[in-house]
């Protein structure tokens, strides 16, 4: 199979944002996209296991967006997704969504707290921070539910929120002699969660960004379609 063929983009390919996409450096979470769409085509019999791992090993050596979805223009998945566009999410809570009420708290005072690894993520979080550190990583979380707020308090603390590069990210909040900071992120993925910083920073630090090289798996019910899947293979 000449890889070539499918390592190339497209010559007809629009002007203006789409190939400025096309040209900008792959990241880990692109290459891991990529991957994924191959191992579905191999699992349904697109793909012979010669093809899927010679178009693995090219996505491992491409540079450009546009080199590794030259790997998956003749699959159906790639052109789902392209004519599906999701809108930027709503820069506030859907009304009603969250509880007023917290699900669940983390304090730290003169202490560090940390939530990190594989949980489920609250609909409602408040970290508070007094002299101490509050870490949020909701890089492997599994989301249950499309909207997560989560509501930072930092009086000579930091709290820092980490969150996978595929969903979306809003935050809301100031700074009193401190520093609110939250990298604005937008999914590319109509289904995928928003998680929305709220807080103030007074003589301390919140900081919310995403993770490099991560994606959330669990995108609403992701993980039930994959599971069912697997049972009917083996079944």
């Amino acid at each position: 199979m000449d890889l070539q063929k499918h390592a190339q983009p497209q010559d007809a390919a629009p002007r203006g944002t789409a190939a400025h996409v096309s040209e900008m450096r792959a990241s880990d979470a692109d290459r891991d996209r990529v991957t994924d769409m191959l191992r579905e085509a191999l699992a349904e019999g697109r793909l012979t296991a010669d093809e899927h791992a010679e178009r693995v090993e090219g996505v491992l050596a491409a540079r450009t967006v546009g080199e590794l979805d030259g790997f998956v223009q003749d699959l159906p998945a790639a052109h789902a997704g392209r004519h599906r566009t999701a809108a930027p999410a709503p820069s506030r809570p859907t009304a009603g969504a969250i509880p007023a009420e917290p699900d669940e708290n983390l304090v730290a005072v003169f202490s560090s707290a940390v939530r990190k690894g594989r949980w489920r993520a609250s609909r409602r979080i408040h970290a508070y921070a007094v002299f101490g550190s509050v870490e949020i990583d909701l890089s492997e979380a599994v989301f249950e539910q499309q909207q997560v707020v989560i509501k930072a308090f930092s009086v000579f603390g930091s709290v820092e929120v980490r969150v996978p590069e595929n969903v979306s990210l809003r935050g809301a909040g100031g700074g009193v002699l401190g520093s609110f900071e939250v990298h604005t992120l937008d999914s590319a993925e109509a289904e995928a969660p928003v998680v929305y910083v709220d807080g103030w920073a007074v003589l301390g630090s919140v900081e919310a960004r995403p993770k490099r090289g991560k994606v959330v798996a669990d995108i609403l019910d992701r993980v039930h379609r994959k599971v069912e899947k697997g049972l009917r293979k083996h079944l």
